[in-house]
């Protein structure tokens, strides 16, 4: 699950906020599990299943890049994609 985006994705999280630039399938996967605001969400859901599908060889990390990028602003924490 630590598979490498192309791109990285700056957001900003955590007490107090920072920005967090994450670069893999893994760091996006346990910000959204550890760092989020928010518990729910639509964008958030399709991230996280799309993370799991990339472990599992049945995504591609850039369609699980673009799903965080959306949980992100969803979220209101998203800095630059």
């Amino acid at each position: 699950m630590n598979t490498p985006w192309s791109t990285p994705v700056a957001i900003r999280i955590g007490e107090p906020p920072e920005e967090t630039l994450i670069t893999t399938t893994q760091a996006a996967a346990w910000a959204m599990i550890e760092d989020w605001p928010t518990e729910d969400g639509t964008a958030l859901d399709r991230a996280l299943t799309l993370c799991a599908a990339v472990d599992a060889r049945k995504s591609k990390p850039e369609e699980a890049r673009k799903a965080f990028v959306d949980a992100a602003s969803e979220a209101g924490i998203l800095i630059r994609a």
